[in-house]
């Protein structure tokens, strides 16, 4: 019998406030498993579910797959400590959406303007591959992050980034397939426009083998910035 996902998480005190799991979140067996035998091996790292980067406020959301083991589950900053920041997080600067520099630590000092980044899942999976059963479990969150926050635009890094953002937005997938460079017009069930910018996921692997270049990823928040600033040059 298929798991039911958990009921939306609501937030406390400001209405654009985020909600975000527990650091011993249960929720998903397989992956609090993983979690404890990690903390086991690295007590040092974060290993707990990784929380949004950013001000509910942004106007722009992006959102991954879910956090690296050496990466953001080591940190606990999304997209900190490994390649697929390095790539998000430069272009990121160079289109105004933060400020300061990366450093692949969460005390870097890097600010984001107008930005948010979470991901689909916010615990790392064994092998970087959740399953459909904890990204439908995990989804609550990821819709109280749209519900929540002020998104004009979303950038749905990956396939299945971009299948839970249009579940969490109430939309049909066959209505809106993934493409890269693909944008797509959608209504929340809250009556709230957003419009979806998707891309292939920034990981070491699709730049490696020329999936992604840095100039696609580029051109996506290029496009980015022209829709919720169309006085950008």
């Amino acid at each position: 019998m298929a798991k039911r996902a958990a009921k939306a998480p609501k937030p406390s005190g400001s209405a654009t406030k985020v909600a975000e799991p527990d650091r011993n979140c249960p929720l998903c067996p397989r992956l609090a498993a993983f979690r404890a035998d990690a903390r086991a091996r690295e007590p040092e790292w974060h290993n707990a579910p990784v929380p949004s980067f950013g001000s509910a406020r942004a106007p722009l959301l992006v959102v991954g797959l879910a956090p690296g083991l050496r990466g953001a589950n080591r940190t606990g900053r999304p997209f900190t400590g490994d390649w697929a920041g390095d790539l998000l997080y430069a272009t990121l600067l160079e289109f105004g959406f933060a400020r300061g520099v990366y450093d692949e630590r969460p005390d870097d000092g890097l600010t984001l303007v107008g930005c948010m980044v979470t991901n689909a899942v916010r615990c790392v999976p064994p092998q970087n591959k959740p399953t459909p059963a904890e990204i439908n479990t995990c989804r609550p969150f990821l819709t109280n992050a749209i519900d929540a926050g002020e998104a004009r635009a979303v950038v749905a890094l990956g396939r299945i980034a971009h299948d839970s953002v249009l579940r969490a937005l109430g939309a049909r997938l066959a209505a809106f397939p993934f493409a890269h460079g693909a944008q797509h017009d959608v209504t929340s069930p809250a009556g709230r426009a957003v419009r979806i910018f998707d891309s292939y996921h920034c990981s070491r692997y699709n730049t490696n083998t020329g999936v992604l270049t840095e100039e696609m990823f580029r051109d996506v928040f290029r496009a980015v910035r022209g829709f919720v600033d169309p006085q950008s040059p």
